[in-house]
């Protein structure tokens, strides 16, 4: 009963601490609110206008990839970024609608609802909340640095996959043409061919308008609002061709642009259904947001939190998810932007959610004649941007590792789907790592006798002769479960290829780890070695590893007769334990501690000691 008290007592007191962490987290003053002054407020608020001119296609575009209404993603471009400026970790990042988030949120969601539907609607918004929660708890565990497991190829398969499925589900509006959708690639391709004849060319017209607009003015001025100049000019395209009296869908009437407050679906149902694929969605979103983050950091000179930003990006969305917003992370185009543009604290993207919320109240009755086409155009250059073919190329030129995750990612987000193809990607990357890691280099040292000090070389690779009794191995890498048996059939190989080398020391200097399994290799080892009638010996002076040694019993076992501090110190220890019967016969004595050979006599000596017959 004492027990169980003991227990519970301590789990609330641990949820207790946890809960007072997440409100301190909540309530923490910024560190940038020094920084603000008038010219910063100046600053800021130029880039946050900029940004506002930026965002508002953007919202649009992603909200169509997403399948949902437009109004939804002037939501996320409005409430997200302003919770993410005030808690995360950057200055500069802008958070929002994303085009990997928005296919991730309609890749989730359009096998179970109809896109753009109220159920749609509604699930996306609760994703938003599940995603949020995921993140503020990994942040709040302080496992911000799990992000640096996953390869930077993961995200790269997984954008070109996004970017090519997000142009492929426009090619339909600027067709014209009713196709099925792209993540069934055969039958896709297959209609596609079969209805070229049909193509629209009103419709074909005003997508290529837009999409050359957003080219050319990127390309000449690109600094100015590409994609909302590309669906102006897709718009009058649009009217003049006859307006109303094409067979041309438009965007139509924005109901609203205030986002309202409302509570979630908390069905049973839904979060069951949602689990998984938000868990997808909030490490996407936490990767582009480090990578962001870092990438505008190492051009500021600013020190990013990991655990600071997965709460800020985890918050933003919990908050968005009560204001009808759907999932958000950082945008690489707007981060850019605004850090080029002279932002100075994270004030730009508050003061660009409140531009674009003007901005709206005054142009939002004239979306109803932006036609679809237009869009498509706009959209298919987004994706178009998203592939980086110069990363591609220097990951498929360097690394074969690499290659492997890029492609397994990208072919998966086309044969399967974009949510798997994030797992697949992140295991893979993981797997290949473990793999790496259990299998460390074991060098066989020896001393170099050319050079003054003898500093210990690779025997093999320097062709150094070596102690015919006592092996000196070094390990250069993890020492852990993972890594045990690699290492222990190494030793094992050792017995065989060199069954007169009974004694051993064992450098572990360059272990980045050593856990509870490779403690116990290391002590059946020096059993195994005295048996054979030889000895193990441990050289190491990292006092981390030393203490670990001691909390599995290594130093028990071993004893400090076994343990060494230095190579010297070991070698001037291990030497005279040695046979000395063939130590007197060895020809190759490495070591200063080795006795001196006996004086070789000449014979003309050895002549004058016989005596005489």
């Amino acid at each position: 009963m004492r027990k169980r008290d003991v227990l519970v007592r301590k789990f609330l007191s641990a949820a207790i601490g946890f809960i007072l962490n997440a409100l301190a987290q909540l309530f923490r003053r910024p560190d940038w609110i020094g920084r603000v002054n008038r010219y910063s407020l100046r600053d800021d608020a130029f880039s946050g206008l900029t940004g506002a001119t930026i965002v508002l296609p953007q919202g649009i575009a992603f909200a169509a990839i997403a399948g949902l209404p437009p109004e939804y993603g002037f939501y996320t471009a409005m409430i997200t970024p302003v919770v993410a400026a005030l808690l995360g970790s950057s200055w500069h990042t802008v958070s929002g609608p994303t085009t990997a988030i928005s296919a991730l949120v309609f890749g989730a969601l359009s096998g179970i609802y109809t896109p753009g539907s109220t159920q749609f609607v509604e699930a996306a918004v609760t994703l938003a909340l599940l995603v949020g929660l995921y993140q503020w708890m990994l942040g709040l565990a302080r496992l911000g640095a799990l992000v640096d497991f996953v390869s930077h190829s993961v995200m790269t398969g997984f954008i070109t996959g996004a970017a090519l499925l997000i142009a492929l589900t426009q090619v339909k509006s600027a067709l014209g043409l009713d196709l099925p959708r792209p993540e069934h690639l055969p039958e896709f391709v297959t209609a596609l061919w079969n209805n070229l004849s049909l193509v629209d060319p009103v419709s074909l017209g005003i997508a290529l308008s837009a999409l050359v607009t957003g080219y050319v003015v990127k390309r000449l001025r690109p600094y100015w609002p590409n994609y909302l100049l590309a669906l102006c000019v897709g718009t009058l395209v649009y009217l003049g061709l006859g307006g109303s009296d094409l067979d041309v869908a438009t965007i139509g009437v924005i109901p609203s642009v205030i986002p309202a407050f409302a509570v979630p679906d908390l069905g049973f149902g839904s979060l069951q259904d949602l689990a998984s694929p938000a868990f997808a969605i909030a490490m996407v979103g936490l990767l582009e947001a480090m990578s962001i983050s870092k990438a505008v950091a190492s051009k500021s000179g600013q020190d990013i939190s990991s655990n600071r930003e997965f709460i800020g990006q985890g918050v933003s969305n919990v908050v968005g998810s009560f204001f009808h917003c759907y999932p958000g992370s950082a945008s690489f185009t707007r981060s850019g932007l605004n850090y080029e543009s002279g932002a100075k604290t994270p004030l730009s993207a508050i003061f660009s959610a409140i531009f674009l919320f003007l901005i709206l109240l005054l142009v939002a009755p004239y979306f109803a004649y932006v036609p679809i086409p237009a869009m498509a155009g706009v959209i298919i250059l987004v994706a178009w941007k998203l592939i980086d073919f110069h990363e591609i190329a220097h990951i498929f030129t360097t690394s074969k590792t690499e290659s492997w995750i890029a492609g397994v990612t990208f072919v998966s987000s086309l044969a399967i789907d974009l949510e798997f193809a994030i797992y697949a990607g992140v295991l893979l990357s993981l797997a290949l790592f473990l793999n790496k890691t259990s299998r460390p280099f074991i060098g066989i040292g020896a001393p170099d006798p050319s050079e003054p000090n003898r500093p210990f070389k690779n025997a093999a690779t320097n062709n150094l002769p070596e102690c015919p009794q006592l092996l000196i191995a070094r390990l250069d890498g993890p020492l852990y479960f993972g890594s045990v048996e690699f290492i222990r059939r190494q030793f094992r190989r050792f017995e065989i290829e060199r069954p007169l080398q009974k004694h051993c020391l064992f450098i572990v200097k360059g272990v980045g780890e050593i856990d509870l399994p490779g403690a116990e290799l290391m002590i059946d080892e020096a059993k195994r070695r005295e048996a054979m009638g030889g000895s193990f010996h441990l050289q190491t002076r990292t006092p981390r590893t030393i203490s670990k040694l001691g909390r599995f019993k290594v130093m028990k076992s071993l004893t400090k007769q076994y343990i060494h501090l230095s190579k010297n110190d070991a070698i001037a220890d291990i030497v005279p334990t040695l046979d000395q019967t063939i130590c007197a016969t060895c020809q190759v004595r490495i070591f200063r501690e080795c006795p001196k050979a006996p004086e070789v006599k000449h014979a003309d000596e050895v002549l004058e000691e016989e005596p005489a017959q």
